[in-house]
């Protein structure tokens, strides 16, 4: 049965776009494109880090991107996922973490601010058999490598 009220799931999906940006989650390596005016003219700004944050609020969703800027200096910033100054998004590499929130590399310095990568997995591929230099069977199998047996079956003639 339908509600015929707006509930809570609907009014935060209203006006909610579909954006064809990849799917990115915490701990992954992004670049952000965003639109920038400066009075008439307009360009494009890359801003390009760790993803640290994501909060998933219909319209209001947003995500967080950390980056280490000039001498060292970390910059955070939040992005709405619906903004339309976001012109695109892209992943750079997948990050191995443990958490939803990295809240924590806020105090670490250098290496240890660092987030592992995830290594991507080699497809299964699928076993062979070595050629042999023997032909296959009359049946159609493999070739044996015994010798034949000297006990030969009767035959009805």
């Amino acid at each position: 049965m339908k509600a015929k009220k707006s509930t809570a799931e609907t009014i935060a999906d209203i006006g909610t776009e579909k954006r064809d940006f990849p799917s990115f989650n915490v701990g992954d390596r992004i670049a952000v494109v965003i639109k920038v005016v400066e009075g008439t003219k307009e360009r494009n700004q890359t801003f390009e880090g760790d993803v640290i944050a994501m909060k998933k609020h219909g319209i209001s969703s947003t995500f967080t991107v950390r980056k280490m800027g000039a001498h060292g200096i970390a910059v955070e910033r939040i992005f709405p996922y619906y903004s339309p100054i976001i012109s695109s998004i892209k992943r750079i590499a997948e990050g191995k973490v443990r958490r939803a929130k990295l809240y924590y590399l806020r105090e670490r310095i250098g290496k240890a601010a660092r987030i592992k990568e995830k290594k991507k997995s080699a497809p299964n591929k699928k076993k062979t058999t070595a050629p042999t230099d023997k032909p296959p069977t009359k049946d159609g199998g493999a070739p044996t490598t015994e010798p034949p047996s000297k006990h030969i079956a009767p035959t009805d003639t």
